[in-house]
């Protein structure tokens, strides 16, 4: 492993972000325009062999883990074959844990052969839990399909279940309470997340965001909530509630960020690394390895990558630039 993926702030990585494509059969109001963007052509799609060998590539420099994303990561048609594959793969510490962010519409239809191929884990992604509220925010009449998703996760016994919803003023922080009596009813952990500067039509605004600590505010008017200590490399900021077993976190990237323990580097679905969410700077992985690349070729410029993270992502700072690809083509 020589060492392992070490920055020069001394961060060890060990979580890879694959995005397996940027299209989503969603249009939620803050990551995309209703017609969506532009997509990434098939043809600089990174192939199922090039994201194994990328897979076997970082699990020999110490990664252990491995999250599928998107967009919409069920739309792509060898999504259970990529996890089967991945799966597969031998670390120092056994094989790769592969999990999935997904908004489950397409869920319950492959939850069986996601849990057959080797996926240990899943984050879906639900921001409301009224009809209406949700076809306005994501412009798709799904809500059913998600829910069908939700229930199709809960009985297959894959924890911990997350629930990730994005916390928006004006839009569902009346739902908060709901939401996390939602969580608790399906035996999945709730994880609020703060609006961040990701969003494809550049509109984001930190005065209207609602920040972790409101978001504690509007819970702890309904709920006891402990907090549980130390969380390592986790994003989230975990509390316990009501006593338990139940848990609820917030992910305050914004308001209380936590780079200093980030254990993350990312893969576009184009084969661009990246080594932070809000990095402006990408390293062509795909043309690497199409060109002919060796394995040491690959592992050295994902060292490169990664010893060139900065220590913050600086959203409170003069120079901040939002990326310019919105959270859809990265990767979440």
């Amino acid at each position: 492993m020589n060492g392992g993926l070490v920055d020069r702030f001394g961060r060890v990585h060990r979580d890879l972000r694959i995005s397996l494509t940027d299209k989503c059969n969603l249009r939620c109001t803050y990551c995309m325009p209703a017609e969506g963007v532009p997509w990434i052509t098939k043809q600089n799609l990174l192939t199922t062999d090039e994201i194994e060998r990328v897979g076997r590539a970082f699990a020999g420099l110490g990664i252990t883990e491995v999250r599928l994303t998107g967009g919409e990561p069920l739309l792509r048609p060898d999504a259970v074959d990529v996890v089967r594959r991945l799966a597969a793969i031998e670390t120092q510490n056994g094989r790769l844990r592969v999990s999935m962010t997904t908004n489950a519409v397409g869920l319950h239809a492959v939850m069986d052969d996601l849990v057959d191929a080797g996926l240990e884990r899943l984050n879906i992604s639900i921001d409301t839990l009224d009809r209406d509220r949700f076809h306005e925010l994501t412009r798709r009449d799904r809500l059913d399909d998600v829910l069908a998703g939700i229930d199709a996760a809960r009985r297959s016994g894959l924890r911990p279940l997350k629930l990730n919803t994005v916390a928006m003023r004006g839009v569902n922080d009346d739902e908060f309470v709901d939401l996390l009596r939602f969580a608790q009813a399906h035996d999945a952990q709730l994880r609020f997340i703060e609006q961040m500067p990701l969003d494809a039509g550049h509109i984001w605004s930190r005065a209207t965001m609602v920040d972790g600590q409101e978001t504690l505010e509007h819970l702890s008017q309904a709920f006891t909530l402990e907090p549980i200590g130390d969380r390592g490399s986790d994003p989230a900021e975990v509390f316990r509630v009501d006593g338990g077993p139940t848990t609820v976190g917030v992910i305050a990237s914004v308001s209380a960020p936590f780079c200093g323990s980030c254990d993350r580097v990312r893969i576009t679905a184009d084969g661009q690394l990246r080594n932070c969410l809000f990095a402006r700077e990408e390293s062509d992985l795909l043309n690497l390895l199409r060109s002919g690349g060796t394995d040491a070729d690959i592992a050295a410029m994902i060292r490169r990558s990664v010893a060139g993270k900065r220590q913050g992502h600086g959203i409170d700072g003069p120079n901040f630039l939002q990326p310019d690809r919105p959270m859809s083509a990265i990767g979440g």
